[in-house]
């Protein structure tokens, strides 16, 4: 007898051995199971975007705490009573799928339990006597390796759910629109439906089918027939697919795979706002916004661009894209002005016609405002008191902190920093420039004084012209030619940048960032908490402090001048009160009054008299000779 038990017990070691190397010598190929598609989250862990697997198979990887307790229930009951209670392979069920094939003489149960049909789905094979045997053996190796819990991944990972769909959450996703924890009795029941009979099923093409299917599953989750309330509340099945989640398609698809600090909520209003601007671009135009924590700088939206718009470089990241800021720069000039103490809010300066060397900056609308305080001249973003700052500090400094900031400006090869830097004459991008305001909103971070940016902050408090919330400090800026229009702002929360442009770089006429990116800045603060600014009160400028008038004169051609025949001049008027006329000889040349240039061809050689009259009757002249 001790014989006997000693034998009996070797042959166990020696089939256990076999069995352990034969594990060791063939195991599972879970390549399958491990091809899933890439998952981009927002911070809260909920799905942002998603990429298909290799082949364009929507496949996601599904555990059993990923769907409801109702639909692992309804699959225990539909295809494997006694999942629970056998080692991999049903003997039961088995010998009844014999029995009925050898009375019937065709197959009516296949007895397979859910260990082999995960088996199946990881190696698909014809249905052969032979692959039956292979299920056999791989459900109990699956079991023996991965237990229970990692035979239902499988199962629920890679179960077929019509067209390229794989898997209980690709098929929420794809047939509810929803996680698939999310789903209901009903709901459940038709995705373990589908993985019977995937594409006669499918709920977009056989609606019928899909139904039944689906009570027949509703019906086996206990024995005989399912309440009828649960047939009642079950409802239509799904007439169409529904899309699968891609938001922040630029970063997602730089990110790859994984977390990311973007808020989904919030950038699905982002993007809600982008497509309602974008319908009122011009042709070929495109936006980009980004909104990011000041705290911390981490994006919390981001869009960049019309995803895969051929008509408006859907491709590209227009966050990343290099071009002009405009006048979006100037605050970092103020900050820097301050700081070095040369003025103050209040302190009085010229809007008037200067030359630094050859460079000569007039405003946006060819006028001067006169005398002002500075805090007036950042507020109406007058072009020649910044130069004027900015030569009072030097180009160098300015450009050092934007490299300090992370947003070093692109120069042409070779160049220097120079006066134009303060109006934009550098490459930046949407996300560089929310870093330099992100940097004014948090103090300066050390790369600027303190209060010196707290002050540029709080004087660029302002309500939105076409109304939003209250409270935020925001600047917009232009590059030359209408081809950037720029919006940039920050509460005590957030910083937020709008840009608008055509992405070749052709300019859009009449582009302004007033225009086309300050309501969409609005649009986008009035969906963050709120969280406002308060702004800096300013003292009633003294009586002397008045705004001087910008007089009319004549700046091209000057007095005296000696012009070549044959060729275009280019009259040029600066100050006055528009609407201008220009007379030759006393006679008015046709044009638009509300431009301050004029084109004319003198007619011969001889002496001209050049006037130009403004709206109030002054008038300005030159004598030209033209040989």
């Amino acid at each position: 007898m001790r014989r006997l038990l000693l034998l009996s017990l070797a042959g166990l070691a020696a089939l256990a051995a076999a069995a352990f190397a034969l594990d060791r010598a063939f195991p599972p190929d879970l390549s399958r199971l491990e091809a899933r598609a890439r998952e981009v989250t927002a911070r809260d862990g909920r799905l942002l975007a998603l990429w298909p697997a290799p082949g364009g198979v929507w496949r996601l990887r599904t555990t059993a705490e990923d769907v409801p307790p109702e639909l692992l229930a309804l699959l225990i009951a539909a295809e494997d009573r006694r999942f629970h209670r056998h080692p991999g392979v049903d003997p039961l069920a088995l010998a009844r799928a014999a029995w009925q094939w050898a009375r019937t003489g065709r197959v009516v149960s296949g007895g397979s339990t859910l260990s082999m049909q995960a088996a199946r789905l990881l190696e698909p094979r014809p249905r052969t006597l032979r692959s039956k045997a292979i299920e056999i053996a791989r459900a109990l190796q699956l079991e023996w390796r991965l237990g229970k819990r990692g035979v239902l991944e499988i199962w629920l990972t890679l179960a077929p759910q019509g067209g390229n769909i794989e898997g209980m959450r690709a098929g929420a996703l794809a047939w509810f629109g929803r996680p698939a924890a999310a789903l209901d009795l009903a709901e459940s029941a038709l995705l373990v439906a589908l993985a019977r009979r995937p594409e006669a099923t499918r709920p977009d093409r056989h609606p019928e089918a899909a139904r039944a299917a689906r009570e027949a599953v509703l019906r086996a989750r206990a024995p005989g027939v399912a309440s009828p309330a649960d047939l009642a509340l079950a409802g239509d099945v799904p007439r169409q697919r529904q899309p699968f989640p891609r938001h922040a398609a630029h970063h997602a698809r730089e990110v790859r795979q994984g977390p990311t600090t973007l808020d989904l909520d919030l950038q699905r209003g982002v993007e809600a706002r982008a497509r309602e601007a974008l319908a009122r671009l011009p042709e070929h135009a495109s936006l980009a916004i980004m909104v990011a924590d000041l705290a911390t700088g981490e994006p919390r939206a981001l869009f960049g661009g019309a995803w895969m718009d051929p008509a408006r470089a859907g491709a590209l990241d227009l966050t990343r894209a290099v071009r002009s800021p405009g006048s979006a720069l100037k605050p970092l000039v103020y900050a820097l002005a301050f700081e070095s103490g040369t003025v103050t809010p209040e302190t009085l300066l010229d809007d008037l016609p200067r030359r630094f060397g050859d460079y000569a900056p007039e405003n946006y609308d060819r006028a001067f405002q006169g005398r002002l305080r500075v805090a007036d001249a950042l507020r109406l973003s007058l072009n020649q008191p910044a130069v004027a700052l900015l030569n009072e500090l030097g180009p160098l400094r300015l450009a050092s902190v934007m490299k300090a900031a992370g947003a070093p400006p692109r120069l042409p090869p070779g160049a220097a920093p120079a006066l134009p830097l303060a109006l934009g004459g550098a490459g930046l991008t949407l996300r560089e420039m929310v870093a330099l305001y992100a940097l004014l909103g948090r103090g300066g971070d050390g790369v600027i004084d303190r209060r010196a940016a707290a002050l540029t902050t709080r004087l660029l408090v302002q309500g939105f012209p076409q109304g939003g919330p209250p409270g935020i400090a925001w600047k917009t800026g232009t590059s030359w030619g209408g081809r950037d229009a720029w919006a940039l702002g920050m509460d005590a929360r957030h910083v937020v940048g709008v840009w608008v442009g055509r992405p070749d770089g052709t300019p859009i006429p009449g582009a302004t960032g007033a225009r086309l990116a300050l309501p969409v800045l609005a649009q986008v603060f009035a969906l963050l908490p709120a969280a406002p600014l308060a702004p800096l009160p300013l003292r009633a400028p003294p009586p002397s402090a008045a705004p001087l008038s910008d007089p009319l004169r004549l700046a091209f051609p000057p007095p005296g001048a000696v012009l070549e025949e044959g060729g275009r001049v280019v009259l040029r008027a600066q100050g006055g009160q528009r609407p201008l006329t220009f007379l030759v000889n006393g006679a008015p040349l046709p044009g638009d009054p509300a431009r301050r240039e004029l084109a004319w061809t003198p007619p011969g050689p001889g002496f001209y008299r050049i006037t130009v009259l403004d709206a109030e009757g002054a008038a300005a002249r030159s004598e030209v000779r033209v040989r």
